[in-house]
């Protein structure tokens, strides 16, 4: 779980739940290696279905441990086929349901290709996860291809902005073109991949609201 900060005063907003194979013989494997694979092979959906209720059911008992705030979320990567399958919407509320946690407090993450495949259907399911009060953010945003015409009609509260504009002092003004666009669409803005201090006043100077990374805390 790796914490994101708010960059104006650094209060803990949220959790992004990252997966590790911790191999009994190779030790830890990244996702890089692992997850291509059960793309392939269709273990995906069972991982992906796994990851969301151990985070929920993570989040929910910090919470009644009082290691979190109430408020605070917990973001979870939803893969193309998981996102694409016919009993998203159940699964995601039955896992509400058994591990208590407010949809409030869950937050999605998808990425931008994703949603492009089909972006009509894609609207009316994020439409539906909407509804039960789940908060949905465009991950490794900028790396995509989406459309002004039908960003404006998904219902996401948050743009991450990929750690490769974060890193590359060559285009400077590709994060603050982002983060205007957020403002001007409602949405917050979540800086990922930010390893150094001058990041961070950068990020600052530009108005970003959130970033995460290993300048901030590691997970």
């Amino acid at each position: 779980y790796q914490p994101i900060f708010s960059l104006a005063d650094e209060k803990l907003s949220r959790f992004e739940a990252l997966v590790r194979w911790m191999h009994p013989e190779r030790g830890v494997v990244s996702p890089g290696e692992f997850i291509p694979v059960a793309e392939e092979t269709g273990l995906i959906l069972d991982l992906g279905n796994w990851v969301l209720r151990e985070a929920c059911r993570q989040m929910r008992d910090w919470q009644l441990k009082g290691l979190v705030d109430d408020q605070a979320a917990v973001c979870v990567n939803l893969s193309g086929k998981q996102f694409a399958q016919p009993g998203l919407l159940e699964q995601v509320k039955e896992t509400l349901n058994e591990t208590g946690l407010s949809g409030q407090c869950l937050e999605l993450e998808i990425t931008e290709s994703v949603i492009m495949e089909n972006a009509d259907a894609a609207c009316e399911t994020l439409r539906e996860l909407r509804a039960l009060g789940v908060n949905l953010s465009i991950d490794d945003f900028g790396t995509g291809y989406s459309s002004l015409s039908y960003l404006h009609r998904f219902p996401i509260s948050a743009l991450k902005i990929d750690r490769s504009f974060i890193s590359n002092d060559d285009n400077p003004g590709i994060v603050g073109t982002i983060i205007t666009l957020a403002d001007k669409l409602g949405m917050e803005v979540i800086a990922e991949g930010v390893e150094t201090a001058a990041q961070v006043a950068h990020l600052k100077e530009l108005g970003c609201e959130f970033g995460q990374g290993y300048w901030l805390a590691r997970p």
